[in-house]
């Protein structure tokens, strides 16, 4: 594969990598190849091909020519040295998941997790005989503590889905490390490689939901995994292979390269339109607190600036009056849109307790962290004024509610 762009920067590698016009017949965009299965020229080129010898392609399952090319893009991206691609995200996590982890082992997660993740792990993985045990990652006595002769993962979000939280992948990796055959799982989701690259500090597989800011346009199911050439065969033959088959289509493999070759200029918006925004809610007199990277008030704040580039695009706050307040909040929005998901064009609201999270019982989303009066907001590309329009027209709403609630509510006075 054609490599001559992979020493160039980022958004350039986005667009390029691995990648020539003049061996595809000049076509500037790379072709989609809908081919299920490849013909071989010999018998013994395919007998090299099923035997790993040759790296030709021979089935979509396990390899096809338009994946090959995403795939690349996105391990430079990452600075890995491979990449696996998926139909989804969960695809990708439940592929490394199954292919690491065997009845015996334990794995470690983070306090906060997304709510398929969280589901998979204790109604799947945790039911075939391996240890599932959340443990809070921002405290590296109680990883040390919680290690064991049986831990194989220690797996995080970082910032986490929904709360933000932050994980310090570089102590946690070199605490893992300090322990034989201990692998460190990290999903990159929120912050993509421009903002955040683990693989760097020290983390051995990156995962995506792809779905998210990768695509940037919500109109694709996709996920990746990155790691070592060696780690990414065995997620490939393993668990993508044989375990899961959650291939991701060429057609979605060719829209994901066309999200790439914008990431960079779309991320600096989310962000720079995230920043404004949770600058305006932190001030609002209607807003209890709000939980964004950007902000001083931030607790992870140092962490933050030194592990990201730039904060991302998520923000999550609590609005005075609870979880009424906050419906009344999502329902009266114009512009943003009541939806899950996230990293799209379009702004998105949701309300996690009850959305991505429900999987959680009440007891485990106060015992991860996660309010159930938590708004989640995705900021999208708008123009920011609009979106503080929209945000404020919506509390004020909220505040007229709250006051026509106050004056109908029985006096206390008898």
């Amino acid at each position: 594969m054609n490599n001559k762009h992979s020493t160039c920067g980022f958004s350039t590698r986005a667009i390029h990598h691995g990648y020539d016009p003049k061996d595809h017949h000049g076509a500037l965009v790379p072709p989609i190849y809908l081919s299920a299965t490849f013909a071989f020229p010999t018998v013994e080129y395919g007998a090299a091909c099923f035997a790993g010898e040759a790296s030709g392609h021979f089935y979509t399952r396990i390899s096809n020519p338009t994946l090959a090319l995403l795939e690349s893009r996105m391990a430079t991206l990452e600075n890995g040295e491979a990449a696996v691609a998926f139909s989804s995200g969960m695809g990708a996590i439940a592929a490394t998941f199954w292919t690491l982890l065997r009845p015996g082992d334990e794995v470690i997660v983070s306090q906060t997790l997304y709510g398929c993740t969280f589901a998979l792990l204790h109604h799947g993985i945790g039911e075939f005989g391996i240890k599932v045990r959340h443990v809070d990652l921002t405290d590296l006595a109680a990883l040390q503590a919680a290690l064991s002769p049986a831990t194989r993962m220690i797996y995080c979000e970082t910032p986490a889905n929904p709360n933000l939280r932050l994980i310090d992948i570089a102590a946690v990796a070199r605490l893992a490390h300090q322990q034989p055959n201990v692998t460190v799982v990290v999903d990159n989701t929120y912050c993509t490689p421009y903002l955040q690259r683990p693989l760097e500090l020290g983390a051995d597989v990156v995962v995506h939901s792809a779905t998210k800011y990768l695509s940037g346009h919500g109109d694709i199911t996709a996920g990746i995994a990155v790691s070592n050439q060696a780690m990414a065969q065995r997620i490939r033959l393993q668990g993508l292979k044989d375990l899961t088959g959650a291939v991701m289509s060429p057609q979605d493999a060719s829209l994901l390269m066309r999200g790439l070759k914008t990431l960079a200029l779309r991320m600096d918006r989310h962000c720079s339109n995230a920043q404004a925004l949770a600058e305006a809610l932190q001030v609002h007199p209607a807003v209890e607190s709000v939980i964004y990277p950007g902000l001083r008030s931030f607790p992870q704040y140092e962490l933050a600036t030194r592990q990201m580039k730039l904060p991302g695009g998520m923000i999550a706050f609590e609005l005075k009056g609870g979880i009424e307040t906050g419906r009344r909040f999502m329902n009266a929005l114009q512009l943003f849109t009541r939806a899950v998901s996230l990293g799209d064009a379009e702004s998105l609201a949701q309300h996690p307790a009850s959305m991505t999270h429900s999987t959680y019982t009440p007891e485990q989303l106060a015992q991860h962290g996660i309010s159930e009066g938590l708004v989640r907001l995705s900021v999208g590309l708008e123009d920011v004024a609009d979106l503080l329009a929209d945000v404020d027209q919506a509390l004020a709403k909220c505040a007229r509610a709250s006051v026509r609630k106050a004056a109908m509510a029985p006096s206390a006075v008898r």
